[in-house]
C-alpha cells in the first residue's frame, strides 16, 4: 500500500509539472522574459547557495584549527598557517561562483 501511494503521488506530480510546461504560450516576448527570470532566480538561489555553505566550511575550519590549537599549542603557527590558506581557497570558490552569476546575468 505504501508502495502505491508514492506511485500515486509521483503520477500525479509528473501530470501537474506537464500542465504548466505545456502552457506556455508561442510568442517569443514572453519566452524571452520567462528564460530571463529563470536565469535571475537561478543565479541568486545558486548563489545563495554557494555563499551559504562556504559559510558553514569557513566555520568548521575556524573551529577545528582552534580545537587543534588547543590540543597542541606548540603547533599553533602552522595549524594558523593551514588555515587561513584553507580559508583563502572557500573565499576564493565563493568570488568564483560571483563571477559566474554576474557573467550568467
Amino acid at each position: 500500500m505504501k508502495n502505491f501511494k508514492y506511485i500515486v503521488f509521483a503520477t500525479l506530480a509528473i501530470a501537474l509539472f506537464s500542465m504548466a510546461a505545456m502552457a506556455q504560450g508561442a510568442g517569443a516576448a514572453d519566452n524571452e522574459s520567462t528564460v530571463s527570470a529563470a536565469k535571475a532566480l537561478g543565479a541568486g538561489l545558486g548563489f545563495g547557495l554557494v555563499a551559504g555553505l562556504a559559510g558553514i566550511g569557513q566555520g568548521l575550519v575556524g573551529s577545528r584549527a582552534a580545537e587543534g590549537a588547543a590540543r597542541n599549542p606548540g603547533a599553533s603557527g602552522s595549524v594558523m598557517t593551514l588555515m587561513i590558506i584553507g580559508l583563502a581557497m572557500i573565499e576564493s570558490l565563493v568570488l568564483f561562483a560571483l563571477l559566474v552569476v554576474f557573467v550568467k546575468l
